[in-house]
């Protein structure tokens, strides 16, 4: 098959490991031809362009700066976004017609280009819907409920739903959102496609975590709570800051590892507390933040406690990759949690509620972390390999 894949996510080689290199790599693998639609911001300097490169076709679309940038660039880029892929598209790949039209949220805005393809080229289309926007944004106070932006995105966000043949949803949950809060999709074209990975397998001796973690000045003789990804304001970091800050039990030391908005605040509160239990490191290449991982004891996961929206962020596989087990401090809506907990490999709270985030982390840390370790790799294996992702879009065709 021919298959066009729309991110926004910037994609410059399927040699790298990630939700979507990993799965776009399977579909190579399997003789299939992937031409990837990615970004390249104007920061870069980088005029559009089309290449074939390990065994791929990436045409590299420049946009306005999305990521990282103030408010108004990142919102006039989303909207432009879909006629700068558009014009792209009609221009580099004119003579080449498509099968399928894979594509992620966010963003919420190739409705346009979507239905372009699928009408030249008579493709099927598959939404794997990474994030529901615009409630999330409703939920973190970003946009105003029932405002102007809210009811012209919410029209965007129908278009898309209407125009996915299939939409593949994180979680459980999340197929039950998508189909409450949105009546009129017909509940055959909905079904869990989760998050997934080409799994890699870290043996190091217990001298090289070790010596990884005096690396990186981590102690040796506690058990290290790690938080590694994005520090942003859907993660409610100001609770880990708490537990932090409350957690007095002496074997128990905290590692947070990333960047994002909230980055500065992190690193001020750090500076002013100087707290003895915790250390902050700023985002590793990806080869040296696994390794580190890979060093320490339990993998934390925060979200903010207004969500509405069941999130279900992929920072679970990289723990569950390294056998760790994982307490997840989230809103009552997503199903990540449950999951966890079913699963026998961690245990899960409430954001916002430190008496049970201590009565976890006592419980979890008085446990046998290998067994936990050994269930949460068991997980991985049976739900979260990218087969399963590859296996479920195919069926479709």
């Amino acid at each position: 098959m021919n298959i066009l894949f729309l991110t926004l996510v910037e994609i410059k080689s399927i040699k790298d490991r990630g939700i979507y290199e990993d799965l776009l790599r399977k579909f190579r693998s399997e003789g299939h031809h992937i031409t990837i639609v990615t970004p390249v911001e104007r920061r870069k300097r980088i005029s559009t362009n089309f290449s074939e490169k390990e065994g791929v076709s990436i045409l590299q679309v420049k946009t306005f700066n999305i990521q990282k940038t103030n408010i108004v660039e990142k919102g006039i880029g989303t909207l432009a976004i879909e006629y700068q892929y558009l014009s792209a598209i009609k221009k580099h790949l004119a003579n080449k017609k498509f099968d399928l039209v894979l594509y992620s949220t966010p963003p919420i805005t190739f409705g346009k280009v979507i239905e372009f393809v699928k009408k030249r080229d008579h493709a099927r289309s598959y939404l794997l819907l990474k994030d529901i926007f615009p409630q999330n944004a409703v939920d973190m106070n970003m946009i105003k409920k029932d405002g102007f932006l809210h009811k012209q995105f919410l029209k965007k966000e129908k278009k898309l739903y209407k125009i996915s043949d299939t939409i593949g949803c994180m979680s459980p949950a999340n197929v039950d959102f998508v189909l409450r809060h949105n009546p009129e999709i017909d509940s055959k074209k909905v079904e869990v496609n989760p998050n997934t990975i080409e799994p890699k397998v870290f043996n190091y001796s217990k001298d090289e975590k070790i010596s990884i973690r005096k690396k990186y000045g981590v102690p040796i003789d506690k058990k290290v709570l790690v938080y590694g990804g994005n520090l942003g304001k859907p993660q409610g970091l100001d609770f880990l800051l708490e537990t932090i800050q409350e957690t007095t039990l002496k074997n128990a030391f905290f590692l947070i590892v990333g960047n994002g908005t909230e980055f500065p605040k992190i690193q001020k509160w750090f500076e002013d507390k100087n707290p003895i239990n915790a250390k902050l490191l700023q985002r590793l290449p990806k080869e040296d933040y696994d390794q580190l991982l890979s060093a320490c004891d339990v993998g934390l996961i925060f979200l903010d406690k207004n969500f509405l929206i069941p999130n279900f962020p992929s920072r679970l596989l990289s723990y569950l990759e390294m056998k760790l087990p994982v307490v997840a401090a989230t809103d009552p809506n997503t199903d990540i949690g449950d999951i966890i907990e079913k699963a026998n490999c961690g245990y899960k709270v409430i954001s916002g509620n430190q008496g049970e985030m201590q009565t976890k982390i006592k419980l979890l840390l008085g446990n046998d972390l290998q067994t936990l370790g050994e269930n949460a790799e068991k997980l991985l294996l049976n739900d979260y390999v990218v087969d399963r992702s590859y296996n479920l879009i195919v069926e479709k065709l």
